[in-house]
């Protein structure tokens, strides 16, 4: 099982908010913090991240031992990401329908990629079949999803094509239902207050206390699906 605490701009604009928050993804049981590289990152915007940071951002998941991903939202975040040498990569939903070009270029890396799909509406999956280096993540995107909204979510995660689940509901029940179905990845948003209102995304995070229940549980109910005979 894979668990992604995704940080995303849940510093608030604060990134030494982002040291607290690494820590805590680790603590609560992820294996992966990921970022948002290309998303709202102007000049004097909330989440500008130059290759300064973003080395930063790196070394501090590497001193807490805790793999760093980004997702890849514009061609100079993808040369941003080449720079500090992240394992795997992450499409955003968006990215899939507005840059196919972009998703194209990540693939041609080489590397492990998450691919969510939740602005894809097309039959099939966008880049071909999945393999051990394209993932195709199921995901609704609204912010946040309710229960009724999670829409043809998927019975059986690997027979329909599906390696994990990206959540935006409130909770995790959404999360543990996805791994009693299959799903081997879950990435769920992360935050040290669930009540700040300077980004959409934290009221339907995870605290690090809801977090931990989510990676403990989560990988007991994987153990046990892997366990049952067939």
């Amino acid at each position: 099982m894979i668990f992604v605490a995704e940080i995303g701009l849940n510093h608030d604009g604060n990134f030494d908010l982002c040291y607290e928050l690494i820590k805590q993804a680790k603590l609560s049981g992820a294996n992966i913090a990921k970022f948002q590289f290309g998303w709202r990152d102007k000049p004097g915007e909330i989440n500008q991240i130059d290759l300064k940071r973003a080395k930063q951002l790196k070394k501090w998941c590497d001193y807490f031992e805790i793999e760093m991903m980004a997702s890849i939202i514009s061609n100079s975040s993808l040369h941003l990401v080449k720079k500090i040498n992240l394992k795997r990569n992450k499409i955003a939903s968006r990215t899939v329908t507005e840059n196919p070009q972009l998703c194209k270029k990540i693939i041609k890396m080489n590397k492990e990629v998450f691919c969510s799909l939740g602005f894809w509406n097309k039959k099939g999956m966008p880049f071909g079949k999945p393999n051990k280096k394209l993932r195709y993540i199921y995901c609704v995107s609204k912010y946040p999803t309710y229960p009724h909204q999670l829409k043809n979510f998927p019975k059986n995660f690997s027979e329909q094509g599906y390696y994990g689940y990206s959540d935006h509901t409130h909770g995790i029940e959404a999360c543990l239902l996805a791994i009693s179905r299959g799903a081997k990845f879950i990435e769920k948003h992360f935050t040290l207050n669930k009540t700040s209102q300077v980004i959409r995304d934290h009221v339907l995070s995870a605290t690090p206390d809801e977090f931990r229940i989510l990676t403990e549980q989560g990988r007991q109910l994987h153990k046990v699906l892997n366990s049952v005979p067939k």
